[in-house]
């Protein structure tokens, strides 16, 4: 018979257990049924406040409608990934659409928004260059650098001198990629664009934007911070998502046609990863159609944003620097973030509780996402609940 074998994966389990001690183990939530502002998780009626869904287009007639007759034309998958058989005029069409919308030359589609960050720095750039990157840029940018082999700069959050003196202080031969978030994920506060457009401009920088969280939100009819910051044709490389706002799945890379058919060649994620199925992309583009002919429901998104956050403001939370409808509410210790989140959700509000390592260990919280569809009604059910919560909990 044969000696028992060690579990060589036995440590995984250790730091599960560690995570249960210190509070910070967490089960994933299963929604059933849409993805609307009053939605059923784990059999639980709540008011959902942890959706990406900004303007509500998951659900959308338009988008409905456009992805069962694209099923109905072309099937449920497309068999390939775009550089063999995989490119289908829809997808085509979405990437052209897309281009017009976001005013560049050109956009190439990805599987993901991270991968579509995580593609194109690591395709872009080589051992030899170097990453000017704001301290709290999302994980597939810090990720996407690593992969690059690239030097690593990291200047403070949204310090617009500092990474004037990183670039500074390098070859003016050396190739440079200074990049922020739009919107920055955790927080909700806006890159600063136009100040880090004039380090790239003086220093010869390339100069990326992500932008995932401000498509659909910010600019007119959506276009993000770039045109909310009037900054067209100064940031060479601008990455959104189609997951979010536009409310279906993937992300894209808006720039030069020479970057978008050199990304073709080697973006890695593009290569090697199968095309969205026709739905997907059809979807998208219903969603395009949606933002430039029903500007009104952005209007929507913004008066919700105000409302709520007036209200935690008026129960005395501590939302930081937020100039978005993302509102963190942060408490500090990870432990009480998700003690606070676990009550809000026995209340009926679902609020996901954020620790270390997706924040700083002193800066954990509760991130909250109001959307254009909540009604006034929800989120005033949702603020009477922070405000028992937060003073059972000694947060307020």
């Amino acid at each position: 018979m044969a000696a028992t074998r060690p579990d060589p994966l036995a440590f995984l389990s250790t730091e599960l257990d560690a995570l249960k001690r210190q509070g910070l183990y967490r089960t994933l939530r299963v929604l059933e049924g849409e993805q609307k502002p009053e939605a059923t998780f784990d059999h639980h009626s709540v008011v959902n406040l942890s959706s990406n869904n900004y303007l509500g287009l998951t659900t959308h007639p338009h988008l409905r409608e456009r992805a069962l007759a694209a099923i109905r034309d072309f099937g449920v998958g497309s068999g390939s990934v775009r550089t063999i058989a995989g490119t289908m005029a829809v997808h085509m069409e979405l990437e052209r659409r897309l281009a017009v919308f976001k005013k560049t030359e050109a956009v190439v589609v990805f599987q993901s928004g991270f991968t579509a960050n995580a593609g194109t720095v690591s395709a872009v750039l080589s051992k030899d260059d170097v990453v000017i990157s704001d301290e709290l840029n999302h994980a597939s940018i810090i990720d996407g650098s690593r992969l690059s082999r690239a030097a690593i700069k990291v200047f403070p959050h949204k310090d617009v001198d500092a990474a004037r003196a990183i670039a500074r202080g390098l070859p003016a031969s050396q190739r440079k990629l200074l990049i922020t978030d739009g919107v920055f994920s955790m927080d909700g506060d806006l890159g600063a664009l136009p100040g880090l457009c004039q380090v790239a401009e003086e220093f010869g920088c390339i100069m990326m934007v992500d932008d995932a969280h401000a498509s659909g939100v910010f600019g007119t009819n959506g276009r993000g911070t770039i045109d909310h910051f009037g900054v067209h044709g100064r940031v060479d490389i601008q990455v959104g998502t189609l997951s979010k706002a536009i409310g279906v799945l993937g992300g894209y890379v808006a720039g030069t046609r020479a970057l978008v058919d050199f990304l073709y060649h080697r973006a890695r994620p593009f290569l090697f990863s199968t095309s969205h199925p026709p739905a997907v992309a059809a979807a998208c583009i219903a969603a395009i159609d949606v933002l430039e002919q029903e500007p009104g429901i952005i209007d929507r998104l913004w008066e919700n944003t105000r409302f709520f956050k007036a209200g935690l403001s008026r129960l005395g939370f501590n939302t930081g620097m937020s100039e978005s409808p993302i509102t963190p509410v942060i408490v500090g210790d990870g432990a009480l973030a998700m003690k606070l989140s676990d009550r809000l959700f026995a209340e009926g509000v679902f609020a996901q509780g954020i620790a270390f390592p997706t924040v700083a260990r002193d800066k954990a919280r509760v991130r909250t996402i109001v959307t254009a569809t909540h009604t006034w009604a929800e989120l005033q059910f949702a603020l009477d609940a922070f405000q028992r919560v937060g003073r059972e909990l000694g947060i307020t």
